[in-house]
């Protein structure tokens, strides 16, 4: 009777170890969520993080508030989220400059790697160099030899300092040997209006908030840094036709969660985010955008923010990019 009790006891205790974290998982969310986007409204990310949000909140039945906090690259909004509680009410949505943050500033208060719980990879956007319909050039070999007849007179746009688009610009300027004068701005969609309004004459743009302005004129699109040409500009060329592949490459978006986040709710969350990408209204709306949706597990996402660093800090020193 004694070795029963005995057993009974063991089995007890390991059914009340075993329950809290799946009771976690059933109930949660039991109260609004906050997504923390580290890029200004109406760019990417925040589309991304809109969509994703609203769904989630449909399925789930709790609000998921999407809240902008922009500033040094998407540095400020990072750092909000590493420093929040991990109890999974508070989430970040960025585009994988996060992840190049630690070859760009030399003080960081967060790191891309030990502080965050990796979540889910939404997908991936190819970026294209675009211009104002002002400027004499419409391929890239025209941009280039047009920039080196003025060297450090014609400026470009970017997020921020640190951003997806300012390492690509800097890359770019690497390759081709030209000399172009940074004007970072705090979002995509704000750099836009100045280029769109002329005031700085060209930036690597998303395609997702590039698109709409390349179609109805306000934009001119010289070429998009995907592998093979984009179905949604098939006349634009690109990098690698216009004689730069090393620079083929794109920007991805993806969900983190603060170091420490019940595991058990960072599968909860992949699993409903995984779910709504592969819905095919939402997979539609997406591609409509120019977004190849391309959902991963947080094993994954961990190693290709890893991957992101050694591929592109090695560029940042190359380029000459001072760190703060």
């Amino acid at each position: 009777m004694k070795a029963i009790s005995l057993i009974t006891g063991f089995c007890f205790s390991v059914f009340i170890f075993l329950t809290p974290p799946l009771t976690l998982a059933q109930e949660y969310p039991v109260r609004p969520v906050k997504i923390i986007v580290n890029f200004g409204a109406g760019g990417s990310a925040d589309t991304l993080a809109r969509l994703v949000g609203q769904e989630l909140q449909n399925r789930l039945g709790q609000s998921f508030i999407v809240e902008n906090k922009t500033g040094a690259g998407g540095n400020i909004g990072a750092d909000f989220v590493a420093h929040a509680p991990p109890d999974g009410y508070t989430l970040l949505v960025t585009p994988n400059s996060f992840a190049l943050a630690p070859a760009f500033y030399t003080r960081l208060s967060f790191d891309p790697e030990k502080d965050f719980a990796p979540v889910t990879l939404f997908g991936l956007i190819p970026d294209v160099l675009v211009v104002h319909p002002s400027m004499p050039v419409t391929t890239v070999s025209e941009f280039v030899a047009l920039v080196k007849t003025q060297p450090g007179q014609i400026s470009y746009a970017s997020a921020g300092y640190g951003s997806g688009n300012h390492l690509r610009m800097e890359f770019f300027k690497s390759l081709a040997g030209i000399d172009l004068v940074h004007v970072p701005f705090r979002a995509n969609p704000i750099a836009e209006i100045d280029v769109i309004a002329g005031r700085v004459p060209a930036m690597f743009d998303l395609q997702l908030t590039a698109l709409p302005h390349i179609r109805d004129g306000q934009l001119r699109a010289l070429a998009t840094t995907s592998g093979k040409r984009s179905p949604l500009l098939p006349d634009v060329p690109t990098v690698s036709e216009s004689g730069f592949p090393e620079l083929v490459s794109g920007f991805w978006f993806a969900a983190y969660a603060p170091k420490g986040t019940q595991p058990v709710i960072v599968q909860k969350l992949n699993a409903e985010i995984t779910a709504i990408l592969k819905t095919p209204e939402i997979a539609a709306k997406l591609a409509a955008l120019g977004v190849e949706v391309t959902p991963e597990g947080p094993d994954e996402l961990g190693k290709l923010t890893h991957e992101e660093l050694v591929k592109w800090g090695p560029v940042v020193v190359k380029a000459g990019i001072k760190a703060e």
